[in-house]
């Protein structure tokens, strides 16, 4: 006998109603999200039965919305569980109501709730007074091209695995193709396994096959082409090359549509930048991309985005700029997202979180992300780690004085403040002005000082006349 499901707790409303009155939100809702029910809970002097429950299904979406605007609900809170909140989402900002999408963890500290209405009455709860967190969500059109990126970045990571799938396969044939090419997807490596697969074993003919351009030595290219060609090595390096070429014949139409819908993005209109090398949108300078950017102009259309030439600061790549026009949007939607650059820096997750109670640090550690920002811009630090300038040298200070991963965040974290400022003052790139002393920087180096001069015994005094 199936197990009967056990009877939810009936919703208890709130002992003083007239605080509903001096209430922040006074017309909100929750929503506890499940896959296959959603429980909404209104204010109680909204309907006589304020928690109702309703299916996952188009129509009870519909259903669900209706009730709320019968209800005069203006502002709904729902936690981001899963990916089963988006549809219920989406119905909900095209009606025209403000949703509020909320972490898990800011309102899974409180115990004896557990259960769906329970926890949909202490959303509104919260929600009403004003007590949760909006969560950042880009607008319609940014939402769009963040999800075909998305969806790409998957693409070229299936690729890359069926390169790996080649290069097993090659390495049981003993071909070591991959050793004396630089890529298995370059033009000589795929010209040698197409003809492999076609039946050609002669090395001679295989290598004149390579691309006048390779570097390496003929009598290392005949030696790599010696290898041991059984049947079923060949059948399935036949199917790797013909899963990545399906693969990338799927990237062709995607990077298409991307490019559609990157064009039609409407932005505010772009301020000159001030500075003296600055440069506008058709006179940038030629930048290489890399073999994995999407087919389309990344540094004109970033340009367009945020009035700004981000390239110019060392790290930031093609792949850094479309993450931040897919991730970020617009540069006036990113300003209108975050009022400053620490809670920026906050929201990527590159700054310490402190934990302190009675005075004392309980924890003073970066928090726990998957933010996509903040991993495109932690490997732009990790690329900063030869580079010339003030950028290469900070990273490699920070790496020295607090290790490897934490000076990786730490220039991350640098990156990001540059990149807020660029974009909140449209001014290019300056390293003086992004290595300036502040007085907080000046007063704490001036402590240092001290202390040092007071260890060895010795006294500072301020110069008479300034230095030269």
């Amino acid at each position: 006998m199936p197990k009967k499901k056990k009877p939810q707790p009936q919703p208890q409303p709130p002992n003083d109603l007239s605080l509903l009155d001096r209430l922040t939100h006074p017309h909100a809702a929750g929503i506890d999200v499940g896959a296959e029910e959603l429980v909404v809970a209104v204010p109680p002097d909204r309907a006589v039965k304020f928690v109702r429950t309703f299916g996952s299904f188009t129509s009870d979406l519909h259903a669900l919305r209706t009730w709320l605007e019968q209800c005069g609900i203006q502002t709904v809170a729902l936690e981001s569980t899963g990916n089963y909140w988006v549809p219920i989402y989406q119905l909900l900002e095209e009606a025209g109501l403000e949703v509020c999408l909320i972490n898990p963890r800011d309102v899974k500290g409180i115990g004896g709730r557990k259960t769906d209405v329970a926890d949909a009455q202490w959303l509104q709860q919260l929600h009403a007074a004003g007590l949760l967190r909006k969560s950042f969500r880009p607008v319609k059109e940014i939402a769009a091209l963040r999800y075909l990126m998305r969806h790409r970045s998957n693409l070229i990571q299936s690729a890359a695995r069926e390169l790996q799938h080649m290069q097993k396969t090659l390495n049981e044939c003993n071909l070591q193709v991959h050793h004396v090419f630089s890529d298995l997807d370059g033009a000589s490596a795929q010209r040698i396994i197409k003809a492999i697969l076609a039946g050609e074993r002669d090395p001679q003919k295989l290598a004149a096959l390579r691309d006048k351009r390779c570097r390496t030595a003929l009598p290392k290219v005949l030696q790599a082409l010696e290898g041991d060609y059984r049947a079923e090595y060949l059948f399935v390096l036949g199917q790797n090359l013909a899963c990545w070429q399906q693969t990338q014949t799927t990237l062709t139409a995607l990077d298409a549509q991307i490019k559609t819908l990157v064009a039609a993005i409407q932005v505010e209109p772009a301020a000159p930048a001030q500075g003296a090398e600055g440069a506008t949108a058709a006179a940038l300078p030629k930048r290489p991309g890399h073999k994995n950017s999407p087919a389309f102009d990344v540094f004109a259309e970033a340009h367009r985005f945020y009035g700004v030439d981000l390239a110019q600061i060392p790290g930031i790549a093609s792949s850094t700029l479309s993450v931040f026009m897919s991730e970020l949007g617009t540069g006036a939607q990113l300003r209108t997202a975050f009022k400053s650059a620490k809670a920026f820096c906050a929201w990527l997750g590159v700054c310490p979180e402190n934990q302190i109670s009675g005075g004392k640090i309980l924890l003073a550690k970066t928090r726990k992300t998957t933010n996509r920002v903040a991993a495109a811009l932690r490997l732009s630090a990790q690329a900063l780690g030869h580079a010339k300038g003030r950028l290469g040298d900070f990273s490699r200070r920070m790496k020295g004085r607090l290790g490897k991963a934490e000076g990786i965040t730490a220039t991350a974290h640098k990156l990001a403040r540059i990149v807020y400022a660029m974009l909140t003052t449209k001014q290019n790139y300056d390293e003086a002005k992004a290595f300036a002393l502040t007085p907080a920087k000046q007063a704490r180096r001036i402590k240092q000082l001290l202390a040092q001069a007071a260890a060895l015994g010795l006294q500072l005094a301020p110069a008479t006349s300034p230095a030269i």
